[in-house]
């Protein structure tokens, strides 16, 4: 579509400079007559995104995991801005005992800003299909964005400076001894902007 209008502008360029005679070409400094042309901004400015989602994977995860499990979270904002409705989907997972939204850029842990899931025991077993869903308002935040509005969590999204992130526990003694068993995460992706909404 974009290519189109562009095209449609460039036309209407060239046949206006193809109409005018060579004195008219000059860089004008009044308006001639009473009729003026409306010609579209080339530069129009895209709407906010509104729709959000990210991969999660234990490659993502820093330091990577090595998991088969694999996750979605799909994020859709209100008109108003104040609400993010999600759905967080995962899949050949073990023992899932929470889900957030954390505040860091790819490759660096960051604290938590939004519960999505959990807590809850651990030793849940396989995980596959939708783990949660739900409303994010700003009385959700938690954490440095405590007390701020959902702008700020929004902010962040657009800058690629929030991740999910899915933590597993099978309950028994040790940590970190492989898949279904990742307390600081197993899964994680960054929440990316999609676009404006359909």
């Amino acid at each position: 579509m974009r290519p189109l209008a562009t095209t449609g502008v460039l036309l209407l360029l060239v046949t206006l400079l193809a109409t005018c005679n060579p004195a008219d070409r000059a860089v004008p400094t009044e308006l001639r007559g009473s009729t003026a042309l409306a010609v579209p901004s080339a530069s129009v400015v895209a709407p906010p995104a509104q729709n959000f989602d990210a991969h999660l994977s234990g490659d993502d995860e820093v330091p990577a995991r090595d998991t088969r499990g694999q996750g979605e979270l799909k994020l859709q904002l209100n008109a108003a801005g104040d609400t993010l409705e999600y759905k967080i989907i995962s899949s050949n997972i073990y023992n899932v005992v929470q889900s957030h939204i954390h505040i860091a850029p790819a490759g660096i842990n960051g604290p938590i800003v939004v519960f999505l899931y959990g807590l809850v025991p651990a030793g849940g077993g396989r995980t596959d299909g939708v783990l949660a869903s739900g409303i994010i308002t700003a009385g959700n935040l938690i954490g440095p964005l405590a007390g701020h509005p959902l702008s700020d969590l929004l902010r962040l999204i657009r800058h690629d400076s929030a991740y999910a992130n899915v933590h597993t526990n099978d309950g028994v003694d040790g940590t970190n001894t492989g898949p279904g068993d990742f307390p600081g995460g197993e899964i994680r992706g960054q929440v990316r902007a999609l676009g404006p909404k359909p």
